[in-house]
């Protein structure tokens, strides 16, 4: 994995892209000290998208909490309920 200053990934966006089409990672820092990374982003398969929105409409179907007027989740999760 390469590494840049922040001052030179501005300087050399063009390039930076460039070495991540080609499948290399890169590091971003400031003042030495790491804060960003560049990676190739992956292309989505029509499976993988299909189960992708599988999973989020089950998440959409999950029942949600009856709570008590005034009582919250807090109060739930402080009981050892979920």
């Amino acid at each position: 994995m390469r590494q840049f200053s922040l001052t030179e990934a501005k300087a050399r966006l063009s390039e930076l892209l460039d070495i991540v089409e080609s499948g290399e990672d890169v590091l971003i820092l400031r003042h030495g000290k790491p804060v960003a990374r560049m990676a190739r982003e992956r292309e989505r398969s029509a499976a993988m998208e299909a189960r992708r929105q599988a999973a989020l409409e089950g998440l959409r179907q999950f029942p949600r909490a009856e709570l008590e007027p005034g009582e919250t989740i807090k109060d739930l999760i402080d009981e050892g309920r979920t």
